[in-house]
């Protein structure tokens, strides 16, 4: 038991799927935050709807 205790602690498999979380998580907040200053305004209401009505 303490041997699969100390594999489980020296584990570094999963820090890298972490890293590109976080990397993704922050590009896209930081594409919402540029949109944002620009004044894009991305309606997606809209779109969604005017989508449904034309199917």
């Amino acid at each position: 038991m303490v041997i699969f205790l100390n594999r489980l602690i020296k584990d570094a498999s999963g820090v890298t799927a972490i890293e590109y979380g976080l990397i993704s998580a922050l590009i896209v907040v930081g594409s919402f935050l540029a949109l944002n200053s620009v004044n894009v305004s991305l309606n997606l209401k809209n779109t969604f709807l005017t989508v449904a009505t034309n199917m």
